[in-house]
């Protein structure tokens, strides 16, 4: 019997505190009243800044200087075709997208994403709600029409955020990504996640629900890739799989290769920005790479806070940069100044520290916004791997080729 809708949605994001994957924290009832003493002044000081009482002076709005779609020159369409399972605000799509392929369809259960594709491509097939329900699609209908299917299924069950229960998650959801590929028999597939499912706890997974389960239709290439390494403002490793059916394309794929470097020292590649740089800010003597950029839907409470650990928090004060409460905008953002005096970031700060484009159609709230954002591919890390499938498909066969 296949779950159902209620459940399938929590298989993307945690709607309360009932879900099973869920560990709630042990507060004292010092710690909980520091907790609430803390929220209480922080929607007094923000109701102050919304009525223009700024307790600290305003920010200076800033001018970006980092523009992610000079990362992804738009490619001539190369007559390939691809189809997107777990589509969120579109990371993969964007990247596909410039890279010249044209899009056949979206699939995604939440409705926030296809209120962002569709905005951002009024002619985009989008599926969301049951409609994109990947558990409940006969991908026969796609043979002969997709030449690639790409997607990224929730990370949550590889995550260490997720608690890292694999198989044993109810949102686990590679087994889908994998039928699909199987049933619609596209030349290509491309399975992204966090780097966690890379690991050795997940070997024996890994094996049986992705090689195991296309030997014999599909070859597969795995490796990892850092969103820095193309230019993105951010440290993100994730995983790809990406899948042949025909050895011939296999053999000649090759991984993507850094096009940019963090490394100061590194002469060879363009110098990745930092954070600070990226977003205009002035200098402080000191930048650094954003951390890992958490989702909006995480923990019991839906959050506007962008932090996923101790230590990146730390590194966000280093560069006087404040995380938590995203505003909505920037002016919000220059209104809102943090009790430390640091910068606050914004929706559209947040957007470009993940690789998208500021005209990308990511809306307030702000949760389900950094939600989307943070649950997202880098659309240039996205447009790397897509190049490089072009390049493994675009060179002609020859028919004891096609064949083999």
């Amino acid at each position: 019997m296949p779950p159902s809708m209620a459940l399938k949605a929590k298989m993307y994001v945690k709607r309360g505190t009932s879900a099973p994957w869920y560990k709630g924290r042990d507060l004292t009832d010092e710690q909980r009243n520091k907790f609430r003493a803390t929220t209480i002044a922080s929607q007094a000081a923000k109701a102050k800044a919304v009525n223009g009482e700024c307790v600290l002076p305003k920010h200076p709005i800033p001018v970006a200087t980092f523009n992610p779609l000079t990362l992804m020159p738009e490619m001539a369409k190369n007559g390939f075709s691809a189809l997107s399972m777990f589509s969120g605000c579109g990371g993969l799509d964007i990247g596909f997208d410039r890279a010249g392929f044209k899009h056949v369809a979206s699939y995604d259960i939440l409705p926030e994403a296809e209120e962002v594709l569709n905005a951002a491509h009024p002619d985009w097939k989008v599926f969301a709600g049951d409609n994109g329900d990947v558990t409940q699609v006969n991908w026969k209908q796609y043979r002969g029409e997709i030449d690639v299917l790409h997607g990224g299924p929730p990370c949550q069950p590889f995550s260490h955020a997720g608690h890292q229960n694999g198989s044993d998650d109810e949102r686990d959801m590679v087994p889908e990504l994998i039928r699909a590929a199987l049933e619609a028999k596209p030349r290509a597939f491309i399975l992204e996640n966090v780097s966690g499912l890379a690991t050795k706890k997940f070997a024996s997974y890994v094996k049986k629900v992705i090689f195991d389960a296309v030997e014999g239709q599909y070859h597969v290439h795995s490796f990892l890739l850092e969103a820095a390494d193309f230019g993105v403002p951010q440290r993100r490793k994730r995983v790809f799989f990406v899948g042949f059916r025909n050895k011939a394309d296999f053999d000649r794929f090759e991984r993507p290769l850094p096009t940019h470097s963090w490394d100061r020292n590194d002469t060879n590649l363009p110098a990745t920005m930092g954070v600070r740089e990226a977003l205009g800010l002035p200098s402080i003597g000191v930048d650094a790479l954003a951390p890992t950029i958490r989702s909006g839907w995480t923990g019991p409470r839906h959050t506007t806070s962008i932090v996923n650990s101790a230590t990146s928090m730390k590194q966000w004060d280093e560069i006087a940069v404040w995380p938590n409460g995203v505003a909505a905008d920037r002016e919000a953002a220059a209104a809102f100044v943090a009790k430390n005096g640091h910068f606050r970031l914004s929706i559209q700060d947040c957007m470009l520290l993940q690789g998208f484009p500021e005209s990308w159609p990511i809306q307030r709230p702000v949760y389900k916004a950094l939600g989307l954002i943070g649950n997202s591919v880098a659309p240039p890390m996205a447009y790397a791997v897509a190049a490089s499938v072009a390049e493994a498909l675009g060179i002609k066969r020859s028919s004891a080729q096609a064949t083999a």
